[in-house]
């Protein structure tokens, strides 16, 4: 039999032996069976009804609704505190709010700088309380309480604060460690969202005839480089959001995870969560989730859930998702009830 006829056998037949190959001639020192073995060393095989959805079996843990008050960053010197649940997500890679996302409190007193070079695609910071400016290279943009600013990949910055601020920072930090890879091309230009534009636009569209039997009234942030997703960056999604005073908004669900920052709120103001609908569309065995003004708290990809203001005062909000992702990937699969 010839060597193109072994081949030929072996490809149709894998119980056909491989042919014997002499490797001198490509300059191959040893018997390639070691190589062969080293190759196949982390090789797995499974059924496939056995590893189609680790999330079902457990072999992947869920997202969990965790909760982080404002006292984090109240008081103290100048710090970074990260929004870390990464052991129970299983990573250890580094600190993780949700797989692909990190949020963290910054804590900056006042004639104090915190300098930031994350190996991130984005960074969302909205101003909790204070004012300052950050440095950018030869620029510098000024930020005051209310105000959005986002920064791409490459970015080295020092946030300098003038009076003592609190700064709501997200970035896909961990999306970058679990892809292995390292940000360098910035795919939109440094922006800032200022608080009197965004609050007169939220403002325009809540006197709206109709806007309280919406949904949500809410203003989404958007980049002028983000046509196809509309979307704050190509990664993240972010919206100011208002929930007026004796409102109940109706279930939905969506596959990115939201990391919400409640800005104001009274007592009576919450969130319900739960994995299934009844027939009248309310949510099955919800779980809540009171709100706390500064404070955060993460709601699940996949999970039903309802914003509630059953106090006397509109709330104000702030979900920062890995929307923009999802929706280039096709796979946000945003869903409400039809319940009125």
């Amino acid at each position: 039999m010839t060597t193109t006829e072994q081949l030929s056998a072996f490809d149709l037949d894998p119980t056909v032996a491989a042919p014997v190959v002499d490797v001198s001639r490509f300059g191959f020192e040893g018997p390639l069976d070691e190589a062969a073995a080293e190759y196949a060393r982390d090789a797995r095989f499974f059924e496939y009804t056995k590893a189609a959805n680790p999330l079902a079996t457990g072999t992947i843990s869920a997202v969990p609704a965790t909760r982080f008050g404002a006292e984090l960053y109240a008081d103290g010197p100048t710090r970074r505190v990260p929004l870390d649940i990464a052991a129970q997500l299983g990573i250890d890679s580094g600190p993780a709010t949700s797989p692909g996302l990190l949020a963290s409190f910054l804590r900056i007193r006042a004639g104090e700088s915190y300098d930031t070079a994350p190996n991130a695609t984005s960074e969302l910071y909205y101003v909790l309380r204070g004012r300052g400016y950050s440095r950018l290279g030869d620029r510098a943009v000024r930020w005051e309480k209310g105000d959005f600013l986002t920064l791409p990949a490459g970015t080295v910055a020092s946030h300098r604060a003038e009076s003592d601020a609190a700064l709501y920072w997200v970035t896909d930090e961990p999306l970058l460690r679990h892809l292995g890879a390292t940000a360098t091309r910035p795919r939109f230009r440094p922006t800032k969202f200022g608080r009197e534009a965004a609050t007169a636009e939220l403002r325009r569209i809540a006197e709206q005839p109709g806007a309280n039997e919406k949904n949500r009234v809410s203003v989404l942030l958007a980049n002028a480089e983000e046509e196809q997703t509309l979307t704050i960056t190509h990664v993240l999604w972010a919206m100011l959001g208002l929930l007026p005073a004796a409102q109940v908004q109706r279930p939905h669900r969506h596959q990115s995870v939201a990391l919400d920052l409640i800005l104001d709120c009274q007592p009576g103001c919450y969130t319900v969560l739960g994995d299934r609908l009844d027939e009248r569309g309310e949510i099955v065995n919800p779980r809540r989730v009171d709100w706390e003004p500064g404070g955060a708290f993460i709601t699940p990809p996949g999970m039903w859930h309802s914003h509630v203001n059953e106090s006397g005062a509109d709330a104000h909000l702030v979900p920062v998702q890995d929307a923009g992702l999802q929706t280039y990937l096709r796979a946000l699969d945003i869903r409400f009830t039809d319940r009125r």
